[in-house]
């Protein structure tokens, strides 16, 4: 029998007529295993099992990139951590150290200069101090005030910041703030001082009862505990109802616009939605002062 002559065609799994095949990640190790998706010889540190044999970790790697990913109903990629929740409550928390040691008194902040220049009097609004309307929504009335918000926060936001997405949330919670803030300035008298997160937290309440009714999730104990907080606000006295109502409206109107939005187009429509209500927002609260 003869053989022909010169060395033997490669083969990627080696062959009794060559040297073995070497893994691609590791020249020193002779390997008779392949990766069933690329055909490259791969030692078994470098393979991992699939569906259909094994891979090795490039395929692997590629083909997490290139999966396609689940998005909510909002159209948001489900993420582990919440960032822009712990995030708005060092905001929050930092504010109020800082009118406390201005104040000299923990239970006392609000009678900081600070606390003055920021909370929102509709009458000095008015009068083109229009800063107030954001800057209040990040001042609390005490460390019992402050608490009670930021718990809500933590418990109402976490959740709604993985189904709306991180910006979608943060654009929820400011347009809220500023619905809040809006209310306001319609209802409430020119030299009345209001400060505090809860418009931004009511908020928060109407778009949970929305993603819930979207999702046809029950919503009966949303519901009540939305009553127990208009009950609340409507009944104990220094509470300003105008902020918590007007913030609990916009909250649910704004929801309403992120996670019905059409699947087309839909982060235009949602950037269009938000634009248009904080528009009408803003509008709101400059016709007061005229």
């Amino acid at each position: 029998m003869t053989y022909p002559a010169g060395p033997p065609p490669y083969q990627p799994g080696g062959s009794p007529y060559g040297p073995p095949a070497v893994c691609v990640r590791h020249p020193d190790r002779p390997t008779g295993l392949s990766c069933t998706r690329c055909g490259r010889p791969s030692c078994p540190e470098c393979l991992r099992e699939a569906s259909v044999g094994y891979q090795c970790v490039d395929c692997v790697a590629e083909g997490q990139r290139t999966a396609p990913r689940g998005t909510t109903v909002a159209g948001a990629t489900p993420r582990g951590r919440s960032l822009v929740v712990p995030a708005l409550i060092a905001v929050n928390t930092v504010v109020f150290a800082l009118t406390a040691v201005q104040a000299g008194d923990v239970m006392y902040n609000s009678m900081s200069r600070l606390f003055r220049e920021l909370s929102l009097v509709p009458g000095l609004v008015h009068e083109g101090e229009w800063w107030r309307v954001v800057t209040s929504g990040f001042l609390h009335i005490g460390p019992i005030h402050l608490v009670l918000n930021m718990l809500a926060l933590w418990m109402l936001g976490r959740d709604l910041e993985v189904v709306l997405g991180r910006g979608r949330f943060l654009a929820l919670y400011l347009v809220s703030m500023l619905g809040g803030a809006a209310a306001v300035m319609l209802f409430s008298a020119p030299d009345q001082q209001v400060a505090g997160a809860s418009g931004a937290v009511f908020g928060l309440m109407g778009a949970l009862v929305v993603v819930l009714r979207r999702l046809r999730a029950p919503a009966g104990q949303v519901f009540g505990i939305i009553g127990i907080n208009v009950i609340f606000s409507l009944t104990v006295a220094g509470i300003s109802w105008e902020g918590h109502f007007g913030g609990l409206l916009i909250g649910a109107a704004a929801t309403a616009a992120l996670v019905y939005a059409p699947a087309r187009n839909r982060t235009a429509v949602q950037v269009a939605a938000l634009g248009a209500l904080t528009v009408v927002l803003v509008l709101l609260i400059w016709v007061t002062g005229l």
